[in-house]
């Protein structure tokens, strides 16, 4: 099932922590990509179907730095076939003593409309990186070549990315804080419940920063705050 705009639209406006919430209700405790962080956390949200790339361990004999010269070289081919408006998702085995990529293929990324790319190792150039309007995630700056350490071996494939199941396909979205992975048959529904939820946490957060208690709000346990939290959506279109 192919993301909707509309759907795309929602997930630029939410948040990973609400979208974490979501998918707790419905048993879903993983999806969250643990220890990667943006590069430039001023970005707007990332949203983009998974397209995925997988390293394992690096053999010397399959892996001198010839191998680039390969145009078939899966590395190169997924920057080069990843999808505009998909999201490259890099399985490094959340090793980030070697890159996962640097900043000549992020920027080839960007220039080609693809929505992001995250990986649980690290990118080198990761200066240059930060400066471009691509999102990126990453583990932490890391500059040796990734032929030292991982070999690429797999396209669009089941990967694990800091802990998280990535599918094809999935719905993944990051914001400052990380990235979340969505599976692709409940991403409209978990857009708009989450769309939901951020207009009720919006409520909340401006009445505690006007003193309330968040007792009988947050949970709204108490009738009023249900009255109140509908009086304030109205009031302003939400």
């Amino acid at each position: 099932m192919a993301l909707s705009p509309e759907t795309r639209a929602k997930l630029m406006g939410v948040s990973v922590a609400t979208l974490c919430t979501a998918l707790f209700k419905r048993g879903l405790k993983n999806q969250f990509i643990q220890d990667v962080r943006p590069l430039n956390p001023a970005l707007p949200n990332m949203v983009g179907e998974a397209y995925t790339l997988r390293y394992m361990p690096a053999r010397e004999d399959r892996n001198p730095i010839s191998a680039f010269l390969d145009r078939a070289h899966p590395q190169r081919k997924a920057v080069e076939e990843c999808p505009p408006g998909a999201v490259l998702v890099i399985d490094s085995r959340k090793d980030a003593r070697a890159a996962s990529a640097g900043g000549i293929l992020v920027s080839r990324l960007m220039k080609r409309g693809v929505a992001g790319v995250v990986t649980d190792g690290g990118f080198r150039d990761s200066p240059e990186i930060a400066m471009l309007s691509i999102p990126a995630y990453h583990s932490r700056p890391s500059s040796p070549t990734n032929l030292t350490l991982h070999e690429a071996i797999e396209i669009n494939g089941p990967i694990g990315c800091g802990d998280a199941p990535v599918f094809p396909g999935d719905v993944v979205v990051g914001d400052a804080e990380g990235v979340i992975v969505i599976p692709a048959q409940i991403a409209d529904e978990i857009a708009d419940e989450a769309v939901e939820m951020t207009a009720f946490e919006d409520f909340v957060t401006e009445k505690v920063l006007e003193g309330r208690s968040i007792l009988g709000l947050y949970p709204p346990t108490d009738p009023q705050s249900k009255l109140d939290f509908e009086a304030w959506r109205k009031a302003r279109g939400r």
